[in-house]
């Protein structure tokens, strides 16, 4: 695991922190704050955890004219920008409308990007070439930080970008932990397409907050991507499995094969869900030599990450959404069951 936030900024900075109030923002809110930064919220004011702890601005990021005037004249030494709004998009015009809008020179911009903006592979390392699927997510991501990068050529913006993969952790919004547990504790069988062994390689959240924090206090980030994950990637059945071991629980497999799940409905990035949300993808893996090297960067060992964050599960997302099975059955009537 990171060193337990030490604060190593010699300066206390005024952060601009876009979004911070969901999870992987609500956690580099912690992290900024534990190193002693002023920090600044932009959000749309549907919650906000850190009470007085934060400054506090409300604006729609993709309303261009509400983000100017609630930035107008306002000094800050970073900008965040973290909050991507799934059911819109976030486009590299909306990334555009905060660049434009602030008027202090910075000391650093740091994006949260995705490893979506590469092509699927193994082993990726921060040079591949980006993607050009079609998908918005990806076109989004890989836009943004080609608009960034030609605005740091154009006029030194000192821009730092992360690349995580899958994220998970505490306060994760995406049915993707709580999926798998919703069923484990319950006794049912989950079920793997084809027979789980695409890889899955993940980043926990804590993590991502303290390798953005980081690039703060290293010049050497000022125009550089990393990669932040853990060492290694895992399979969809390893996946599942260690859910089921932090748990405490037996777990019991069906297989049937994803063409099939495709053909009676199951869809990965939304209704009806067959493998969590947006879980079920082509076999990735990245590495993260670079961010140990510039970042001193030490990913949290795999399962204290999960189980804290099945901690937090228990507490507070256990039956949090209602349970349809009716699905899963329909595929379980097709499927093989794992002796």
């Amino acid at each position: 695991m990171p060193s337990a936030s030490p604060i190593l900024s010699s300066r206390r900075m005024r952060i601009l922190v876009i979004g911070g109030t969901r999870f992987i923002g609500r956690h580099l809110v912690v992290e900024l704050l534990q190193r002693g930064h002023q920090v600044t919220i932009l959000h749309r004011g549907r919650q906000n955890p850190f009470g007085d702890r934060v400054i506090e601005l409300i604006a729609d990021r993709l309303d261009h004219h509400s983000v100017k005037r609630a930035l107008a004249g306002l000094p800050f030494d970073a900008v965040f920008d973290n909050a991507y709004v799934w059911d819109r998009g976030t486009s590299a015009r909306d990334v555009a409308a905060i660049v434009q809008s602030i008027p202090s020179k910075l000391h650093r911009y740091v994006f949260t990007s995705s490893v979506a903006v590469y092509t699927f592979g193994l082993d990726l390392t921060e040079d591949a070439p980006l993607a050009d699927r079609a998908d918005r997510y990806t076109r989004d991501k890989v836009e943004s930080e080609q608009y960034l990068r030609r605005e740091a050529r154009r006029r030194g913006l000192p821009v730092s970008i992360i690349r995580p993969p899958f994220v998970y952790g505490p306060h994760n919004h995406a049915y993707r932990e709580a999926f798998f547990w919703d069923r484990i504790e319950r006794g049912r069988p989950i079920i793997l397409p084809d027979h789980g062994e695409n890889l899955m390689h993940f980043a926990y959240v804590k993590d991502v907050a303290w390798a953005l924090a980081r690039t703060l206090e290293v010049d050497a980030a000022i125009g550089q991507a990393y990669n932040i994950a853990h060492e290694s990637p895992v399979s969809q059945r390893a996946f599942v499995e260690s859910l089921a071991r932090v748990a405490q629980r037996p777990v019991r497999f069906a297989f049937l094969p994803r063409e099939r799940i495709h053909q009676l409905g199951g869809r990965p990035l939304g209704d009806p869900l067959y493998f969590g949300e947006a879980l079920d993808m082509s076999s990735f893996s990245v590495r993260i030599e670079k961010a140990r090297r510039e970042l001193d960067f030490q990913p949290t060992d795999w399962e204290v990450g999960l189980r804290e964050t099945y901690q937090w599960y228990c507490r507070y997302a256990r039956d949090q959404r209602p349970l349809d099975f009716s699905f899963e059955d329909r595929l379980l009537q097709e499927a093989e069951w794992e002796n």
